[in-house]
């Protein structure tokens, strides 16, 4: 995995002989018949939640994300932190508590988020185009003059660990 401070976990359902462990979620003691084991911990099923849709995470698949104090489904996962966790432009890791920016479903590192002819940063509030999966700074689109139907809002995103951004 391209980022190490993120952990993809498998979601099992275990069944009965454990009776006694302690839920990693709620700390209660598990009397259920079915429990979950996923981050080498037990929880109840109804304990094992997306932090983001607060979907029960044993009922929805098998693997479930764990980043910046975060336990995700994998649609979360992805629309938080992009496919890899990997900054889009340099492929390098973005921290959890790292400011990103987005574009086009892509999550970028600030100082990667750049025009690709000038080099200029974009920051919010900045127009730009994205032709191709390139980024491009109001100036310096191809093709010459703007075409608003091309513009995109850039937007920044704050990820702080153990803070909800859903």
């Amino acid at each position: 995995m391209v980022n190490s401070r993120v952990e993809a976990s498998a979601v099992s359902v275990t069944g009965g002989g454990v009776a006694g462990r302690q839920c990693a979620g709620c700390g209660g003691r598990i009397a259920d018949r079915f429990l979950l084991f996923s981050m080498e911990r037990y929880w109840h099923t109804r304990c094992l939640k997306c932090s983001c849709c607060h979907a029960h995470l044993g009922e929805i698949g098998s693997t479930c994300y764990s980043k910046g104090g975060m336990i995700l489904c994998k649609n979360d996962y992805i629309r938080l932190f992009g496919h890899s966790g990997a900054c889009s432009a340099c492929g390098q890791s973005i921290p959890a508590s790292e400011m990103v920016m987005r574009a086009q479903g892509n999550v970028y590192h600030l100082k990667c988020f750049s025009c690709a002819t000038c080099r200029n940063r974009l920051v919010p509030g900045d127009r730009f185009h994205y032709v191709n999966g390139t980024i491009f700074c109001e100036h310096d689109r191809p093709g010459g003059g703007l075409l608003s139907s091309h513009l995109a809002p850039l937007q920044g995103n704050a990820m702080m660990p153990d803070q909800k951004v859903c």
